[in-house]
C-alpha cells in the first residue's frame, strides 16, 4: 500500500529545497492570490503573459501554467508559444480550462491548446473536463452543472489516449493517466465560496509538478491533496469566506511533514 501522506510531505519538501519557478499565464482574477499561494508552497511565481517575452521567460521556469480565464485570442497566442517552447525544452505544462464549456471561444481555445501543445496536466471541474473529453459537460459561467456519475472510466480512457493526466476536482477529486485511478478526499466547501480557490488548486499542481516531474499523475494527487488540507486548516480557523483566504495562505506557508502525515487522505483504485 502506498504511503501517501509520507509521499505528499515528500513532495512538499522537494517544493520548498529545489523553489522551482513556475510561469504564469494566468488570468486578471486570480493573479495576486495564485502568486501568493505559489509562494507559500515554496515555489517562485512568475506573470509574464506578453507575447514578446513568454517564449525566453518558460525558458527559466519549472513549469509553464496556462489558465485561460479572462480569455483573448492574443492571451491564447502566447499560451500557444510558451506551450511550444516547454514542449521543446521539456518543461512541464499545466493547462487550466476555465470556462470551457460554457461558450464557443472557451472551449474552442482550451481545445485549441491541447492540439497545438503536450499539455502534462489537464485540471478543471467536472463539466470543463468533461466538455474537452468529448463526455458531455455543462458549465454556466465558470461553475460546474455537472457531477462524475460514473464517467470516470471515460476520462481515464480520454487521459490513455492522449498521454494526458487528467484532474477532475470537486467533492472527491479523481486523478488519472489512464493507467491508474488516484482519488483525493481533502478539501472543505467553502472553497466553492471564495473566487479562485480552483485556480489557486491548479497552481499547487505546478508547483509540485516543477518539483518533481518522474510521476506526473503522483505529484497532482498530493499537490490537491496538500492543498484541500490547508483549506481543511483554514476553514477550521476562518469565520466565512472573508477571512478564509488569509487563514489559506498561512495553512499552505505552515504546512509541514506531521500536518501531512495526520492529514492527508487519498486511495488508489483497486
Amino acid at each position: 500500500m502506498t504511503d501517501w501522506p509520507r509521499r505528499a510531505a515528500a513532495h512538499l519538501a522537494a517544493v520548498r529545497r529545489l523553489r522551482p519557478m513556475v510561469h504564469h499565464l494566468t488570468n486578471d482574477v486570480v493573479t495576486n492570490l495564485t502568486a501568493n499561494v505559489t509562494l507559500c508552497l515554496g515555489a517562485a511565481p512568475v506573470m509574464a503573459p506578453s507575447v514578446e517575452e513568454v517564449e525566453e521567460m518558460v525558458g527559466f521556469a519549472g513549469c509553464l501554467l496556462l489558465n485561460i480565464g479572462t480569455l483573448d485570442p492574443p492571451l491564447v497566442e502566447s499560451m500557444i508559444r510558451a506551450g511550444r517552447r516547454a514542449n521543446d525544452r521539456d518543461i512541464p505544462v499545466v493547462l487550466d480550462p476555465v470556462g470551457a464549456g460554457a461558450t464557443r471561444l472557451r472551449t474552442e481555445s482550451a481545445l485549441r491548446i491541447l492540439d497545438a501543445c503536450r499539455v502534462s496536466v489537464l485540471r478543471g471541474n467536472a463539466g470543463e473536463v468533461l466538455t474537452l473529453v468529448g463526455s458531455g459537460g455543462k458549465v454556466r459561467g465558470v461553475d460546474s452543472m455537472e457531477d462524475m456519475a460514473g464517467r470516470d472510466e471515460a476520462v481515464a480512457a480520454w487521459a490513455a489516449r492522449n498521454s494526458t493526466v487528467v484532474a477532475v476536482t470537486g467533492p472527491v477529486d479523481l486523478v488519472t493517466d489512464g493507467r491508474r485511478r488516484l482519488y483525493v478526499h481533502n478539501g472543505h466547501p467553502i472553497l466553492g465560496a471564495v473566487t479562485g480557490t480552483g485556480c489557486s488548486a491548479t497552481t499547487a499542481v505546478a508547483s509540485f509538478l516543477a518539483a518533481s516531474r518522474e510521476d506526473p499523475a503522483a505529484s497532482t494527487a498530493l499537490a490537491l491533496a496538500v492543498f484541500g488540507l490547508a483549506a481543511e486548516q483554514a476553514a477550521a480557523r476562518s469565520a466565512g469566506p472573508g477571512t478564509f483566504v488569509p487563514h489559506l495562505l498561512d495553512a499552505l506557508y505552515a504546512l509541514d511533514e506531521a500536518a501531512c502525515m495526520a492529514g492527508i487522505r487519498m486511495e488508489q483504485a483497486a
